[in-house]
């Protein structure tokens, strides 16, 4: 196992590096669109560049791999992340912003997706299981302490944004000097709204509104922390809390799924996620601790939807299909984090801070609603007939890429360059 380990040691390192850069700027630019006087609208349309990018990214990227090489397009993802960071310090606009952050979205998902390629590469059916485990927790960890590091630094100055700028460009590094040969062509994924409804009605639903209240939530809980008058330090601790909990919640909400109807775990978290809207709505916190006590709570809830919910469309795919179908749910909850961060920043400029937990509930209560009514038009799957659960980190950072990782069927399918 630690020589498996070591032989990614230096892919491992890249991707924390990117990680880091990435979790850094996703906490930095709202708060500094928020002192430099951004609209709420301005900064959740930052969120909305950010997935629209990202998407586009997930269904392009493996053709210009395909065209340029990994080792190239790496380099030129990271170089277009750098770049847009670093005109977001001397272009202090809002639509420059915008612009800047599709960029960014687009070149992080074309540089995760190299990434995990490599590693797809370099494991095997015995190692995957442990290589994608660490893989996702070091992810996590550079991402939160990207995010935390906003607190000993001044987002006012230019000095945050060139610390990003350096992460990225340290990343493509790993890549760059490596000696094994190019991997196996990137995963490539299509919408087929048609099959997914057929396939599983409330996964293609709650998925496009889990985007919707997760990437709100994403992109604007910073701006919310500041506004209630939480400072540096408070607000990274308000938006790491949530994620983590939301890590540390996939494992009993996993363990309940596999051996319950997923449908009624759904529910079940979407009572919760209502819970705490309301909480945030009615309470109106302003001190840090009760903040970042309710985010954590908060966040087992919300981040853990998506994977229950792709667990549930799989447990009726067959086969080739199981690709097809998570890639599917991949695109839909990217629609929906476009979609989400635009009418959080709406809100929130019509009706102050409190404007980002309405764009959640209304999501969750519909959620509710949908799933309690499949409950009455479809038996439950039979435990034996289930897939596995595949706990899933908490971050708008997963791509078709990702999912040939965590999957060793799928693993052998791409060896064989089947495309989807």
């Amino acid at each position: 196992m630690s020589r498996s380990l070591l032989s990614i040691a230096s892919l491992l390192l890249g991707s924390a590096f990117l990680f880091f850069a990435g979790g850094l700027t996703g906490v930095l630019l709202p708060v500094r669109g928020g002192i430099e006087g951004f609209s709420s609208l301005s900064l959740g349309l930052l969120g909305t560049g950010w997935a629209i990018g990202y998407v586009s990214g997930c269904i392009s990227v493996p053709k210009i791999v395909q065209r340029a090489g990994h080792i190239r397009a790496f380099s030129v993802m990271a170089s277009i992340a750098c770049l847009s960071v670093m005109l977001s310090s001397l272009v202090v606009f809002p639509f420059a912003w915008i612009i800047l952050r599709a960029m960014a979205g687009f070149a992080f998902a074309g540089a995760a997706m190299i990434v995990e390629s490599w590693l797809v590469e370099r494991s095997d059916t015995d190692t995957r299981g442990m290589i994608f485990g660490t893989y996702a927790m070091v992810n996590l960890f550079a991402s939160t302490i990207g995010q935390m590091i906003i607190a000993v630094g001044s987002a006012e100055s230019f000095h945050l944004f060139t610390v990003a700028s350096i992460f990225y460009v340290i990343a493509l590094l790993p890549t760059a000097l490596t000696k094994s040969p190019a991997p196996t062509p990137l995963a490539q994924v299509k919408l087929d709204v048609k099959g997914l409804w057929h396939n599983s009605p409330i996964a293609v639903v709650a998925v496009l509104l889990t985007g919707v209240s997760n990437g709100s939530f994403g992109t604007l809980s910073a701006v919310y922390g500041k506004d209630i008058g939480l400072d540096l330090s408070g607000i990274a601790l308000f938006v790491s809390a949530s994620i983590l909990a939301g890590a540390a919640a996939q494992i009993p909400v996993g363990y309940l799924s596999d051996h319950m109807d997923r449908r009624l775990v759904v529910i079940g978290i979407a009572v919760v996620a209502i819970i705490s809207d309301l909480f945030f709505l009615l309470a109106a916190p302003s001190d840090a601790w009760t903040a970042v006590i309710h985010a954590s709570v908060f966040g087992a809830a919300i981040f853990t939807f998506y994977p229950v919910l792709v667990a549930h469309a799989n447990d009726h795919a067959g086969g080739s299909d199981g690709m097809q179908i998570s890639g599917g749910l991949l695109l839909l909850f990217g629609i929906g984090s476009i979609i989400g961060p635009l009418i959080g920043g709406i809100l929130m400029s019509v009706i102050g801070p409190h404007g980002l937990f309405i764009s959640t509930i209304i999501p969750h209560i519909l959620i509710l609603l949908f799933g309690l009514w499949r409950l009455t038009q479809r038996n439950a799957v039979e435990s034996d007939d289930k897939s596995t659960f595949v706990p899933i980190a908490p971050m708008r950072t997963r791509t078709p890429q990702t999912i040939v990782l965590a999957d060793d069927e799928l693993v052998e399918e791409f060896s064989e360059d089947i495309a989807i």
